[in-house]
Protein backbone atom coordinates (compact mmCIF):
# COMPACT_ATOMS: atom_id res chain seq x y z
CA UNK A 1 0.00 0.00 0.00
CA UNK A 2 1.33 3.42 -0.94
CA UNK A 3 1.63 6.02 1.79
CA UNK A 4 -0.81 8.88 1.36
CA UNK A 5 0.37 12.49 1.43
CA UNK A 6 -1.47 15.29 3.20
CA UNK A 7 -0.77 18.99 2.72
CA UNK A 8 -1.43 21.21 5.73
CA UNK A 9 -1.77 24.84 4.65
CA UNK A 10 -1.44 26.80 7.86
CA UNK A 11 -2.38 30.47 8.04
CA UNK A 12 -2.84 30.98 11.79
CA UNK A 13 -2.18 29.44 15.22
CA UNK A 14 -5.80 28.18 15.24
CA UNK A 15 -5.01 25.50 12.63
CA UNK A 16 -5.46 22.01 14.11
CA UNK A 17 -2.37 19.93 14.82
CA UNK A 18 -2.59 16.91 12.51
CA UNK A 19 0.71 15.30 13.45
CA UNK A 20 -0.65 12.53 15.71
CA UNK A 21 -3.56 11.70 13.40
CA UNK A 22 -1.25 11.46 10.40
CA UNK A 23 1.23 9.31 12.30
CA UNK A 24 -1.51 6.91 13.45
CA UNK A 25 -2.80 6.52 9.88
CA UNK A 26 0.63 6.40 8.26
CA UNK A 27 -0.08 9.58 6.31
CA UNK A 28 2.90 11.73 5.38
CA UNK A 29 2.12 15.33 6.33
CA UNK A 30 3.76 18.23 4.52
CA UNK A 31 3.25 21.55 6.33
CA UNK A 32 3.23 24.88 4.51
CA UNK A 33 3.05 28.36 6.01
CA UNK A 34 3.11 29.99 2.59
CA UNK A 35 0.72 29.49 -0.31
CA UNK A 36 3.61 30.02 -2.72
CA UNK A 37 5.52 27.09 -1.19
CA UNK A 38 2.46 24.83 -1.29
CA UNK A 39 1.84 25.63 -4.98
CA UNK A 40 5.50 25.05 -5.79
CA UNK A 41 5.45 21.65 -4.07
CA UNK A 42 2.50 20.50 -6.21
CA UNK A 43 4.76 20.04 -9.22
CA UNK A 44 6.84 17.33 -7.57
CA UNK A 45 4.84 15.99 -4.63
CA UNK A 46 1.14 15.50 -5.29
CA UNK A 47 -1.16 15.33 -2.24
CA UNK A 48 -3.99 12.86 -1.68
CA UNK A 49 -5.54 15.13 0.94
CA UNK A 50 -5.32 18.88 1.52
CA UNK A 51 -6.32 20.59 4.76
CA UNK A 52 -6.31 24.33 4.22
CA UNK A 53 -7.30 27.24 6.39
CA UNK A 54 -9.80 29.58 4.71
CA UNK A 55 -9.33 33.33 5.03
CA UNK A 56 -11.84 35.50 3.22
CA UNK A 57 -10.47 38.44 1.26
CA UNK A 58 -12.10 41.55 2.74
CA UNK A 59 -11.81 44.52 0.40
CA UNK A 60 -8.64 43.38 -1.36
CA UNK A 61 -7.98 41.47 -4.56
CA UNK A 62 -9.46 38.33 -3.01
CA UNK A 63 -12.90 39.92 -2.84
CA UNK A 64 -12.76 40.93 -6.50
CA UNK A 65 -11.07 38.16 -8.45
CA UNK A 66 -10.65 35.50 -5.77
CA UNK A 67 -12.85 34.55 -2.86
CA UNK A 68 -10.07 33.68 -0.43
CA UNK A 69 -6.44 32.81 0.20
CA UNK A 70 -7.05 29.29 -1.17
CA UNK A 71 -8.30 30.06 -4.70
CA UNK A 72 -4.98 30.15 -6.55
CA UNK A 73 -3.78 27.00 -4.79
CA UNK A 74 -7.02 25.16 -5.62
CA UNK A 75 -6.77 26.12 -9.30
CA UNK A 76 -3.24 24.68 -9.32
CA UNK A 77 -4.45 21.59 -7.47
CA UNK A 78 -6.97 20.92 -10.25
CA UNK A 79 -4.06 20.73 -12.68
CA UNK A 80 -1.54 18.71 -10.63
CA UNK A 81 -3.67 16.56 -8.29
CA UNK A 82 -7.30 16.67 -9.43
CA UNK A 83 -8.36 13.70 -7.26
CA UNK A 84 -7.06 15.17 -3.99
CA UNK A 85 -9.68 15.57 -1.27
CA UNK A 86 -9.90 19.14 0.02
CA UNK A 87 -10.85 19.83 3.63
CA UNK A 88 -11.31 23.48 4.52
CA UNK A 89 -11.12 24.76 8.08
CA UNK A 90 -12.64 28.15 8.75
CA UNK A 91 -13.23 30.51 11.63
CA UNK A 92 -16.89 30.78 12.63
CA UNK A 93 -16.94 34.48 11.72
CA UNK A 94 -16.02 33.66 8.09
CA UNK A 95 -18.07 30.48 7.63
CA UNK A 96 -20.67 32.27 5.50
CA UNK A 97 -18.09 33.00 2.78
CA UNK A 98 -16.88 29.42 2.26
CA UNK A 99 -20.00 28.62 0.25
CA UNK A 100 -18.72 30.93 -2.49
CA UNK A 101 -15.52 28.88 -2.61
CA UNK A 102 -17.55 25.64 -2.70
CA UNK A 103 -19.34 26.93 -5.81
CA UNK A 104 -15.97 27.09 -7.60
CA UNK A 105 -14.23 23.99 -6.25
CA UNK A 106 -15.15 20.50 -5.10
CA UNK A 107 -14.63 20.56 -1.32
CA UNK A 108 -14.67 17.25 0.52
CA UNK A 109 -15.52 18.88 3.87
CA UNK A 110 -15.83 22.26 5.58
CA UNK A 111 -15.00 22.34 9.29
CA UNK A 112 -15.56 25.29 11.60
CA UNK A 113 -12.80 26.08 14.11
CA UNK A 114 -12.15 24.81 16.68
CA UNK A 115 -11.98 21.42 15.00
CA UNK A 116 -12.24 18.27 17.12
CA UNK A 117 -9.96 15.30 16.77
CA UNK A 118 -13.01 13.11 16.01
CA UNK A 119 -14.04 15.30 13.07
CA UNK A 120 -10.61 14.99 11.53
CA UNK A 121 -10.29 11.30 12.33
CA UNK A 122 -13.46 10.54 10.40
CA UNK A 123 -12.30 12.49 7.35
CA UNK A 124 -8.80 10.98 7.28
CA UNK A 125 -10.05 7.40 7.49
Amino acid sequence: MTQRTLYSIIESPLFPDLFDLCQARQIRELRFDSMRKAISALRSDKPDIVVGEFIYGYGNNYAGVNVSNLDVFLYSLQKYAPTAKVIVVVDKSERQYVDRLAELFDLHAILTLPVSKQQLETLLT
